[in-house]
């Protein structure tokens, strides 16, 4: 809620900054940080994803989506636990950027120089990734209509931290590329390395074939009964030997065993 609140603050006050300096101010630079500018250490989480008035529908729906995604974890892990999690991703993003800067300074290479800033892009995509992990099987309305299972997008997103990885090798960025996976440190910290075993496929197979089961004789026997207790469940299929009641008291058509006949709530 925080993250989310001072998110939209600034996104109004970018809009109504003309200069664009507003931004430039809350950016993460190592430089500016060692000369005593150290706001910029937490500042850069807070920056909108989308920014100008042209953005403000992505803007709005982008912040709602992240504020359902960390609500959502808050009430499975707890606060602390939450808080953890995205503290942990926030410090590992600053201390790999300072120490490269570090490093360059210190050999004095241009490669090294090239500033690396952390990106709350990627910071609010391991949290993402945490949701899918607890949550694998929820569905989002993807263009509003169409239903898509959340463990799939979170492999898109993991493509598109690939895609990201091989752009800047190619570009010779190498400790750029390792950006990505500085920010799931914090996922790999909380949720593990999510490894598919073979107990792990074995027992989904099981599962799988254990819920086909029960639907598949569940609709069997739905389709061959004709009488079934509202108390008990059982069925004119399933036991044969009963016979079975409809309350004149209740309302609707309610039907009972021989046992629950005169012995039921009255709906």
């Amino acid at each position: 809620m925080y993250v989310v609140g001072l998110t939209a603050l600034v996104y109004i006050i970018d809009v109504m900054d003309t200069t664009g300096l507003f931004v430039q101010m809350l950016e993460f630079y190592p430089a500016l940080i060692l000369r005593g500018e150290v706001w910029r250490l937490i500042t850069w989480v807070f920056i909108p994803l989308s920014r100008g008035l042209n953005n403000v529908i992505w803007f709005a729906l982008s912040l709602y989506f992240y504020f359902w995604v960390g609500g959502t974890l808050e009430r499975a892990w707890g606060s602390g636990k939450l808080t953890v999690f995205y503290l942990s991703g926030v410090a590992f993003g600053i201390v790999y950027s300072m120490l490269i800067f570090a490093i360059g300074k210190i050999s004095g290479l241009m490669l090294f120089l090239i500033p690396i800033s952390p990106s709350p892009v990627y910071l609010n995509l391991s949290m993402f990734f945490a949701f899918a992990t607890l949550f694998p099987e929820t569905r989002l309305m993807l263009m509003f209509f169409i239903p898509v299972k959340v463990k799939w997008l979170a492999w898109v997103n993991a493509a598109y931290y690939v895609i990201m990885m091989i752009q800047y090798l190619i570009n010779g960025l190498y400790f750029h590329a390792l950006v990505p996976v500085i920010f799931v440190l914090n996922y790999i910290l909380i949720c593990g390395i999510p490894v598919p075993t073979k107990a792990s496929i074995r027992r989904r197979k099981n599962a799988v074939n254990f819920t086909n089961t029960v639907h598949t004789t569940r609709r069997h026997i739905e389709d061959t009964y004709r009488h079934k207790c509202t108390v008990c469940g059982k069925t004119d299929a399933t036991n044969p030997e009963l016979d079975f009641r409809y309350c004149s008291r209740c309302e609707g058509f309610r039907c009972y065993c021989a046992e629950h006949i005169e012995n039921h709530t009255h709906y």
